[in-house]
């Protein structure tokens, strides 16, 4: 089963070593279904939905995935911020909507994950906790429509945070940056979508 991880700068961190896809691999390897998936890592930063969109033909259908793992929005709302740029909510949809027509129209398995945070102290307290929580309702709503496997990060990063944040950190919990993941963030990551895979067997 060929396994393509499509996103931004936490994908393309992913294969590397501690990383999430890095994770799932060993994993598979120490039960004996390594040679049963081929997981392959599609990520470069600063991408956002728009970006996927356009190379999706390229990095993800040419190599003939039966699964994608779809794992894209921070930017989307971190750059509004950051760079001046970003996604607007409804172009967001469009084009998220259009990525998954065009993978279910190949008869390709979908994994849809919610953006896990830009932020981790508790409370929705984080500057850009609402528009996030916004994007990531929008892929709630769009793996429901599409009948697309969930992996709600967003959800799981905000219930940890507020058991386990005791200082009310930024980072440091579950991110190295409130953005990007730290092995425990990792570990999460890779547990989550490991389970939603055995699930689509």
């Amino acid at each position: 089963m060929r396994v393509v991880f499509f996103g931004d700068s936490i994908t393309e961190a992913g294969v590397q070593p501690g990383g999430y896809i890095a994770q799932m691999r060993d994993t598979l390897v120490a039960e004996n279904k390594g040679e049963a998936f081929d997981l392959v890592g599609a990520g470069i930063s600063g991408n956002k939905v728009y970006d996927l969109y356009l190379r999706l033909e390229t990095d993800v259908l040419a190599k003939k995935p039966k699964v994608v793992v779809i794992y894209v929005g921070v930017n989307d709302v971190w750059h509004k911020q950051t760079h001046g740029t970003g996604t607007d909510a409804d172009k967001f949809k469009k084009f998220y909507d259009a990525i998954i027509a065009k993978l279910q129209k190949k008869g390709i398995q979908v994994i849809m994950c919610t953006p896990a945070c830009i932020g981790e102290k508790k409370g929705g307290v984080n500057p850009l906790d609402k528009e996030l929580d916004t994007y990531s309702d929008i892929i709630r709503g769009i793996a429901k429509e599409k009948n697309c496997k969930l992996v709600d990060l967003r959800k799981a990063f905000t219930e940890y945070n507020a058991a386990n944040n005791i200082s009310d950190r930024y980072s440091s919990i579950l991110t190295t940056d409130g953005v990007h993941l730290n092995a425990k963030g990792n570990k999460m990551v890779a547990e989550m979508i490991l389970a939603a895979m055995e699930e689509m067997k």
